[in-house]
Order: C-alpha cells, then sequence, then structure tokens
C-alpha cells in the first residue's frame, strides 16, 4: 500500500493532462508504454540487487558499493530530493484542485493548509501515519476502478456521452487530431513527467531489508506491482486520451473531472475532485515518509550529522521530517508565480532526481553482475537472475538519459536541468570536501561527521 500510494498521485491524476496536450491521445498512450517498460526494466536491475543485497534505504548503499561512495552519497540526496519536491507539487496540485468548489481562495492558501495537515500525521506518531495511508491508498485504487468502468462503458458507446458527440468516440479521438498532432518528438518531451507519474515503485527496493524470505517476495512484489500499474495506468491513460480532447486538456483541472462531466454522470465529477485530492494528500504522506527516512538512512550510516537519526518518544525521525518539509514550503510559490507553472517545474525537477536515481540502479547492476563474475561465482549462484544481461540495464539506463536530453528542448521543463545539474555537482562537492574533513580530523583523533 505504501509503494501504491507513492506511485497514484499528481502524476496520474493531474500531469497526464498535460502529457495529452502535449503528444495528443495516440502519443500519449505510448509515451505511458515507453514509461511502464522503463520502469519494469529498471525494477528487473533492482530485484537482482534487493534479494542479493536486501537492506533498508538500498538505493545509496548499492551505488555505494559499486559506482563510488560520492555517487552513492549523491544518489542519496537526490531520492530525497525527488520526494521532499513532490510534496510540493502534490500541496500545489491540491490548492488547484479545490479551485473547483472555492474559486476566490487563493491556491497557497490550501498549500498551507494541506502541508500542515501532512506533517502532523508524519510527526505524531507512526500508527497514525499508516493507518492514513492505508485508507486513502485504498480509496484512490477504488476511485481508478471505478473510473475505468464508467470511461470504458463510454469509450465504446454503452454510456452515451452528454454533449452527444458519437456513440463509439474510440476511433475518432486517435484520428480526429491526427496521430501525433505535436510531431513524433512531443513523446520524447513528456518522458519526463510519464516517469515522474510512476515514480514510487522503487519504494519496493527501501523495504526490502525489513521483508522475510526476500528471494521469493521481492521479485512477486515487482511482478505484480507491475501489473497493477499496468492495468491502472495505461488503462486510465487510454480512456483519458479517448475521451479527452487535447484542447481541454491541461494542468488547471483534473483530466478525470473534466472525462466525468463530458460523460455527464451526476455529481461524479464533484465526487472524483474530491477522491483525486484525498489521493494526493497520500501521495504527499508517502512522499514526506520516503524523504524522511532517507535522511535518517544517510545518519545511520554516518554519511550526514547523527542528529537526522535521532528518534523521537514516538519512533519518528522528526529532524528529519522537518527538513523534508521544505519541499513543501516550495507550494507556497504559487501567491507569486502562476500554480499551474508552478506545478510543471516541481514536477519536472522532481521527475529528474528520480530518473537520476533510475539510472544509479540500472549502473550498480550492471557493475555488480561484473564484479560478481570476477570474484569466482557463477550466474546460476544468483537466487534471483536479471534477464538479458547485459541488454537490460544499458538499454533502462540510455532511455532514462534519453528523457533527460529530451527536456533540453522543453522550454517548461528545461528548468529542472537548472536545478537538477547544480544540485549534482553540489551533492559531489559536499562529499569530497567533507570527506577530507572527516580523514583529516581522524588524523587528528577526532571524529567528524559529514554535513
Amino acid at each position: 500500500m505504501l509503494s501504491l500510494g507513492g506511485v497514484i498521485g499528481t502524476g496520474l491524476f493531474l500531469s497526464s493532462g498535460y502529457t495529452i496536450q502535449q503528444a495528443g491521445p495516440l502519443g500519449t498512450v505510448l509515451s505511458y508504454l515507453i514509461g511502464a517498460i522503463v520502469v519494469y526494466l529498471v525494477m528487473l536491475c533492482l530485484g537482482e540487487l534487493a534479494v542479493h543485497m536486501p537492506e533498508t534505504g538500498s538505493f545509496h548503499s548499492y551505488a555505494t558499493n559499486y559506482i563510488g561512495p560520492s555517487t552513492g552519497y549523491t544518489v542519496a540526496w537526490l531520492y530525497w530530493l525527488t520526494w521532499t519536491v513532490a510534496l510540493g507539487s502534490e500541496f500545489t496540485a491540491a490548492g488547484l484542485l479545490m479551485q473547483r468548489w472555492f474559486p476566490e481562495v487563493s491556491v497557497w492558501v490550501w498549500s498551507g493548509l494541506f502541508a500542515a495537515l501532512i506533517y502532523g500525521f508524519n510527526v505524531v506518531t507512526v500508527k497514525v501515519f499508516a493507518e492514513f495511508e492505508f485508507w486513502f491508498a485504498s480509496v484512490k485504487v477504488l476511485a481508478i476502478v471505478l473510473f475505468i468502468l464508467i470511461g470504458g462503458a463510454a469509450m465504446f458507446g454503452l454510456v452515451p456521452i452528454a454533449n452527444g458527440e458519437s456513440e463509439q468516440p474510440l476511433f475518432q479521438a486517435i484520428t480526429s487530431e491526427g496521430l501525433f498532432p505535436n510531431g513524433v518528438s512531443a513523446i520524447i518531451l513528456t518522458m519526463l513527467a510519464v516517469n515522474f507519474a510512476y515514480s514510487g515503485t522503487e519504494l519496493i527496493g527501501v523495504a526490502a531489508g525489513e521483508t522475510e524470505n526476500p528471494h521469493k517476495t521481492i521479485p512477486k512484489a515487482i511482478r505484480t506491482t507491475m501489473v497493477r500499474l499496468l492495468m491502472m495506468f495505461v488503462g486510465t491513460i487510454i480512456i483519458l486520451s479517448v475521451l479527452l480532447p487535447s484542447a481541454e486538456a491541461g494542468v488547471h483541472e483534473s483530466p478525470f473531472v473534466t472525462v466525468l462531466q463530458r460523460i455527464g454522470v451526476p455529481f461524479a465529477a464533484d465526487v472524483m475532485n474530491f477522491v483525486i485530492i484525498t489521493a494526493i494528500l497520500s501521495a504527499a504522506n508517502s512522499g514526506l515518509y520516503a524523504s524522511a527516512r532517507m535522511l535518517w538512512s544517510l545518519a545511520d550510516k554516518h554519511m550526514i550529522s547523527p542528529k537526522f537519526a535521532k528518534l523521537s518518544k514516538r519512533g519518528v525521525p522528526v529532524l528529519a521530517v522537518h527538513f523534508s518539509m521544505l519541499g513543501g514550503a516550495l507550494a507556497l510559490l504559487s501567491s507569486i508565480i502562476a500554480p499551474d507553472t508552478v506545478y510543471l517545474v516541481l514536477v519536472s525537477i522532481s521527475g529528474l532526481a528520480v530518473v537520476v536515481v533510475w539510472m544509479s540502479i540500472c549502473a550498480s547492476q550492471f557493475f555488480f553482475r561484473r564484479q560478481f563474475i570476477k570474484e569466482g561465482h557463477s550466474v546460476e549462484d544468483l537466487s534471483y537472475r536479471l534477464p538479458l544481461y547485459p541488454l537490460v540495464p544499458i538499454l533502462a539506463f540510455l532511455l532514462c538519459l534519453a528523457s533527460l536530453i529530451g527536456i533540453a528542448f522543453d522550454p517548461t521543463q528545461r528548468i529542472a536541468l537548472y536545478c537538477g545539474i547544480p544540485f549534482i555537482l553540489f551533492c559531489y562537492g559536499s562529499y569530497h570536501f567533507t570527506h577530507n574533513v572527516k580523514k583529516r580530523g581522524g588524523q587528528n583523533g577526532k571524529q567528524y561527521q559529514s554535513y
């Protein structure tokens, strides 16, 4: 439920409208199919690593062992950035959707209220967080299933569309705007937003260290999660692409709400709007939990200040939660800048960070297998083996890299490079600086921690 709660959020409920607007119906379906393939390949790489070395906070440990400690340090901070910036996008999206009922209230007011709510759920006790996440993740999965049933009925003419356009709009929607109204290149340009939509699947790896019988449960979890995501994501995107014209798509309103309005189901749009807001808050809940635990993992391995590993009486890493809430503060920028612009910027930055993390997983698996063989082991010694090595990690790495290159040509998302590249360089520089200080401190009989 934590993995589903993290992955099903604004990437599906809101930014899918941006993808439809940019890539058109067929282009959007292809974008999400390609995104699903990329995620599956990355999860295969993660599966081999996690089964062989199950450990909490696994990403940066694998990168540390098989790429280098500075890369592991940077990967951990990038994953923290993925979730803490995603918080800003989630709170901004929730504020945008509240405009449907309260257009006179500024988006930043709702963003601030929701940020305070999620902060309270996480800082009080883990039990409150868990209960909240279970029920709200359940609500969002049920909502998607119902949407697929209603939208599928409308798509095949079983339920009439309110404006009476067509009894069977399926093929008309695919061809009316052309196969690729903005060119095939639009698929590449939207891949970062699509990858952001799939981010959260890798939370399976974060929990690997607490899994019983990892050689059985982790591969099964990867398979079942991917099947569910394919059914919910690709199935939903097909319906949205068919029933929602590109001209009506965007991030001002959820495409789910717009489609239900067009179908004319009584009160369905308002109900779905409420469900989507709760789903977004669920994703924010998972995001704050994940980012705070990544800081705890860094502190536990003495890579940052041990203060971040300190737990409250209720078992909560309070300082890590406080620091991770910085991302929620970014949502308040919507009071100054147009909220839809802020939202796309935050999605792009978070998407870039998670794609770089995925690339590190692929590279870690590639170097792990090489080292494993050099040490005299046989591939048959692995209880879970990645198929088609080295094709899978190389292909997954290159597909992730292509999505990063694509955003350089999109003015809306290009800011992610301006923010992401300096952040990566800063992390590498910070590691080497603090590592050298630590070494000098050890020579003087002192102990230093990296900050």
